[in-house]
């Protein structure tokens, strides 16, 4: 899973000793990557699979079965000689994530997401703007942990607009929301960990963790009530140091358009969001819409030389007239180089990239697991 946050910024590595709870973090991150990637091991498999001691294995495990993280399964199948080998592995009772989707069309979707990415239930309620966002957003959270008996590992949260590393939304029009500490709301609230970050950041991870993303390079758009973008170059998600990677949305495509919730006049997002394609009448009005968004997206895909392109949102207004007319544009404003590699492609809102890109983000940050 690529870390959605990026790196530090000035691309520096953090300077100063590892202290022992850094250490002993890393090694229990090593062995529950392990389990992640490959299923259930024996204490051995994972002492020889991570390069640490048995001894450090041993306590490692202990700790986590201790917590209800992981659960003993019983010896390997097959006649071995020797003591046989106690298998183990991720426990029903493991934590969850309680995963919230802010970029629908003035929907809050969200769900309860175990450490899989498997959706174990999904609620969705209106969302309103301003305060009243803030307020609809903790309610939920508050409701769906009353509702469960498993610990809750975090909260993560996709947002759009413009959101820095520590889960404050610095600017984000659509929601009427600037400067918010999101993050740091949902963790007094709540008392849990609360992670913050862009939604179409969080839907490109998860595309290419748990979708058909390619971890080369993808660029994906999330339509919804606005319009996003997320770019992912050589297996890392991009943020920038403005962190607003992606914000096609925003661009101006018509200097004389609509105005837009950002102040600009004429920007992608007047055209392309979803009220505005729902209330689309003909044929052409998709046409234009796809024609529009392939002229925004042929530079960066040039640029960066990706060929993956998704579009996420409604299938039903992406996946027809608005899709061939992407890539027709993409087609005739590219290199014929680039154009004869280029694909793209629709990703339904059902397959929940958001709730699960958040979800990820929430493991990797509390347990290291990517």
């Amino acid at each position: 899973m690529t870390q959605v946050t990026g790196r530090p910024r000035g691309g520096r590595r953090p300077v100063g000793k590892v202290l022992p709870g850094d250490a002993r973090r890393h090694h229990r991150a090593l062995v529950l990557q392990q389990l992640f990637d490959d299923g259930p091991r024996s204490r051995a498999d994972l002492s020889r699979e991570t390069g640490l001691t048995r001894v450090t294995v041993s306590d490692l495990v202990a700790e986590l079965l201790d917590t209800g993280m992981l659960v003993e399964l019983g010896h390997r199948p097959g006649v071995r000689q020797g003591k046989p080998a106690t298998l183990v592995g991720l426990a029903d009772t493991a934590p969850v994530v309680v995963a919230l989707d802010l970029s629908g069309d003035r929907i809050l979707r969200s769900a309860v997401v175990d450490l899989h990415g498997g959706i174990l239930t999904a609620e969705s309620v209106e969302l309103s703007e301003g305060e009243a966002a803030v307020a609809e957003v903790l309610a939920l959270v508050a409701r769906l942990r009353e509702q469960l008996t498993r610990p809750v590992l975090g909260v993560g949260i996709g947002a759009p607009g413009i959101i820095d590393h520590a889960g404050t939304v610095l600017h984000a029009p659509n929601l009427g929301w600037s400067d918010l500490a999101l993050a740091e709301r949902v963790h007094r609230e709540t008392g849990l960990p609360a992670y913050v970050a862009n939604d179409a950041n969080m839907a490109t991870a998860a595309e290419t963790s748990f979708g058909a993303g390619d971890d080369a390079g993808l660029l994906l758009v999330t339509i919804g009530h606005g319009v996003g973008g997320g770019v992912l170059v050589d297996g890392r998600v991009l943020a920038g140091p403005l962190l607003s990677s992606g914000e096609i949305g925003h661009v101006v495509v018509d200097p004389d358009g609509p105005t837009c919730a950002c102040g600009n006049r004429g920007c992608l997002e007047t055209i392309l969001a979803v009220p505005t394609l729902r209330r689309a009448q003909t044929e052409a009005e998709l046409v234009a819409a796809g024609q529009r968004l392939g002229s925004v997206l042929s530079p960066v895909v040039t640029t960066l030389g990706i060929a993956d392109v998704v579009l996420y949102g409604p299938a039903e207004l992406l996946d027809g007239h608005l899709l061939r007319a992407t890539q027709d544009a993409l087609a005739h404003q590219t290199l014929p180089f680039v154009a004869r590699q280029v694909h793209v492609r629709v990703v339904p809102l059902a397959d929940e990239l958001v709730l699960k890109g958040a979800a990820a983000l929430v493991r990797y940050r509390e347990i290291g697991v990517v």
